[in-house]
């Protein structure tokens, strides 16, 4: 007769605990659901419930922090978190009519060029110049809200539209006059 081989003990090991990954809701056409944190242009306004493509989602939206994931505890939290949205784009859109209201009283800018005895400047008046001139008064207006058609390439005085945000428009006067030169 053979021998039977001693029994040996086998410790089981504690089961793994695996991670499961975060599933993303998907919407009814397919793309992943949002909540947005910041506003997007041509998406939403901030905290609005999304639904986008699945490469713009990963890609775009969530590394450059516009928007989250929504979990089922968010989604209940989204009303209260709408209107906390709205008191603050309320309080935005107060400081922007303030903004517009300041600028109306600066009610001129003048921008000094290099230009030739004809009044031709030599190079030109974009936005960022007239923005930067503004923030010296202590108008704090970004070159994305100056619209200018062209940029300025002579002297004389122009009228500039401002579109603050939220629909808030403003105008100002740009002036463009001559750098002095001093001889010597």
């Amino acid at each position: 007769m053979a021998k039977k081989a001693p029994a040996v003990a086998v410790k089981k090991l504690p089961a793994k605990k695996i991670k499961q990954r975060q599933q993303v809701r998907r919407g009814e056409h397919g793309g992943m659901q949002l909540v947005l944190i910041e506003d997007v242009a041509h998406l939403g306004k901030q905290g609005e419930l999304v639904e986008v493509k699945l490469g713009y989602g990963r890609n775009f939206l969530l590394p450059n922090s516009l928007a989250v994931v929504p979990s089922d505890h968010n989604l209940m939290l989204l009303d209260r978190y709408k209107i906390r949205v709205s008191q603050a784009r309320e309080a935005r859109v107060a400081d922007l009519k303030v903004l517009a209201d300041q600028v109306h009283r600066t009610a001129r800018v003048t921008i000094e060029a290099n230009s030739n005895d004809e009044g031709h400047l030599y190079g030109s008046v974009t936005a960022v110049e007239i923005s930067r001139a503004l923030k010296g008064k202590n108008l704090l207006v970004e070159a994305d809200m100056v619209k200018l058609a062209d940029p300025i390439k002579e002297c004389g005085i122009l009228d500039v539209k401002l579109l603050l945000g939220y629909d808030i428009e403003a105008h100002i006067e740009v002036a463009v006059v001559p750098q002095a030169t001093s001889k010597k």
